[in-house]
């Protein structure tokens, strides 16, 4: 059973702003790592380090930092932990209107009122675009409420300019309306996080989230646009990836503490995931990281 309970993320921006604002470092570590989503537009920067993103349906490995936009009710977890090897983390969290209802609808906020749209998926940015929003992000530690307002509001006027970014879930993600819908996902994302290493069945994963088997894989693609068992196997690859980047761990132990029971199956699934073989794999990230 797991103990906690997949919620709504109540955020509240500090006495006197009307965002939120967020640095994480080595003492003060980011704790928000199970799945959740809130209203808010998400802006976070990582500043060196690797480590997993689970974005909506969308898992992968990242590499030296990262800088993800996270759209309104897109579900996540967080990005670092404790093995992450960050310097830091910024997280700015902010609601559509936070500048009142009609304030994006002006000629000058065309590039971020797209910019959101494009959001609404998850958005990876890469290259000159990560190092200089990196670096303008890491400003607005010293800078006064009013001035990091007007910075983040550069910030995403430049992000809207950039052609330096990925679409997390190009594929399309769309949680219902219903706040049980939202539940549903919630409950299944979170129960995969705990259980991964162990064999989940469509049947037990239904009954989970009070549904038939049919029904829960008609709502599970509907909402992904994968099927569970294609989630769930990614889900098992990217924490392969991880493994295979951090941990002293040879192939074999790598791939059962995954959850697959089959080497060969392993090999095979990993190389149609990342193109390349786990051994391979594990050798090129060295190169990188060295």
């Amino acid at each position: 059973m797991i103990k906690q309970k997949p919620t709504f993320e109540a955020i509240a921006p500090n006495f006197g702003n009307s965002y939120t604002y967020q640095k994480f470092d080595q003492d003060r570590l980011n704790k928000n790592n199970s799945w959740h989503y809130h209203p808010e537009i998400e802006l976070v920067y990582v500043n060196g380090g690797s480590g997993k993103r689970q974005i909506g349906s969308h898992m992968s490995y990242y590499t030296d930092g990262d800088l993800i936009l996270i759209g309104s009710d897109l579900p996540h977890c967080g990005l670092t932990d404790y093995l992450t090897g960050n310097k830091s983390e910024i997280v700015v969290q902010m609601r559509l209107d936070f500048l009142g209802n009609d304030f994006f609808d002006i000629p000058e906020m065309k590039r971020i009122q797209e910019l959101f749209q494009v959001a609404r998926g998850g958005v990876a940015f890469y290259g000159e675009t990560k190092d200089l929003i990196g670096e303008q992000m890491e400003t607005l530690e010293t800078q006064s409420d009013f001035s990091r307002l007007l910075a983040i509001l550069n910030i995403l006027n430049e992000l809207g300019k950039s052609k330096e970014f990925k679409v997390l879930n190009a594929e399309g993600f769309s949680l219902e309306t219903e706040v049980k819908d939202n539940n549903r996902i919630n409950i299944v994302f979170n129960y995969v996080k705990a259980h991964f290493r162990e064999e989940i069945t469509l049947l037990e994963m239904a009954e989970k989230v009070s549904m038939t088997v049919p029904s829960f894989c008609r709502y599970f693609k509907k909402i992904t646009n994968k099927t569970f068992v294609q989630f769930l196997n990614e889900y098992r690859l990217v924490h392969a990836s991880k493994l295979l980047a951090e941990q002293p761990m040879s192939i074999t132990e790598v791939c059962f503490e995954c959850g697959f029971n089959n080497f060969s199956h392993f090999n095979k699934s990993f190389k149609s995931f990342t193109g390349q073989t786990p051994s391979a794999y594990r050798k090129q990230l060295k190169n990188v990281l060295n």
